[in-house]
């Protein structure tokens, strides 16, 4: 599905002529509603990138994560690439930082005496870490995290919900189509349409979240089979 027919679908369903100026207003706001509602509820493996594209500077611990391939809305792992002239991650050696407290490190590590390769980070920010000890040299650094694709678009005809969740990415889009309408509480025409289509979101979500966790091999017994009733004990 690209976004012409995306506006198209949610214009059809909500009864709106698809070229009605306040619908094509609200439009944006649609698709930016049920895109970050979905990211938000299922941790998508396609949403998780890897960025080296930037590196610690010398004696100072504080570090802005990169945002190449878009912004990271979770961090999941950062590695310390050495030797310093590492082409690429895979040409160096990965040193995996551990999450620790900012008040750890600016108890263990108050200054730059003692630079050398940083084993600990920490959080103080969406977008800034301090590592510790502090580097003693400019090393290259691999963000591995969450990042928050954007939603469809004029510009943006085609996106992951588009193409692997199309069903639910119109489902979520509807749920939040219904106050266009005006039809999202008790006292209005159609009090059961938001409701209706929440449900049908829910269930497509169930579904998703199942295939995602298959993917991931986090299913019963950390594999990637779909559960099975009749199998016990679960399959791994």
């Amino acid at each position: 599905m690209n976004y012409t027919e995306y506006v198209s679908t949610i214009a059809n369903l909500l009864v709106v002529p698809a070229d009605n100026a306040e619908f094509l207003a609200d439009v944006p706001n649609i698709s930016e509603n049920a895109n970050n509602r979905i990211y938000r509820e299922l941790d998508l493996l396609n949403t998780v990138v890897r960025d080296a594209s930037a590196t610690l500077t010398t004696s100072t611990r504080t570090f802005n994560l990169p945002s190449t391939l878009g912004t990271f809305v979770v961090t999941e792992q950062i590695n310390v690439i050495t030797p310093v002239a590492a082409a690429s991650p895979d040409q160096g050696t990965r040193n995996a930082l551990v999450p620790a407290s900012k008040d750890m490190l600016d108890f263990l590590y108050p200054s730059s005496t003692g630079s050398t390769v940083p084993q600990y980070f920490a959080m103080i920010s969406q977008s800034t870490i301090i590592v510790a000890p502090w580097p003693d040299q400019a090393y290259p650094v691999e963000v591995v995290g969450t990042i928050r694709p954007a939603p469809l678009s004029e510009s943006v005809t085609t996106t992951l919900l588009s193409v692997y969740f199309p069903d639910m990415l119109i489902a979520a889009s509807m749920v939040r189509g219904a106050a266009f309408l005006k039809n999202y509480g008790a006292a209005i025409d159609d009090p059961k349409m938001a409701i209706t289509w929440e449900q049908t979101y829910q269930m497509l979500k169930e579904a998703a979240f199942t295939e995602e966790s298959r993917k991931k091999f986090t299913e019963a017994g950390w594999s990637s089979k779909e559960p099975a009733p009749a199998a016990t004990p679960p399959r791994t």
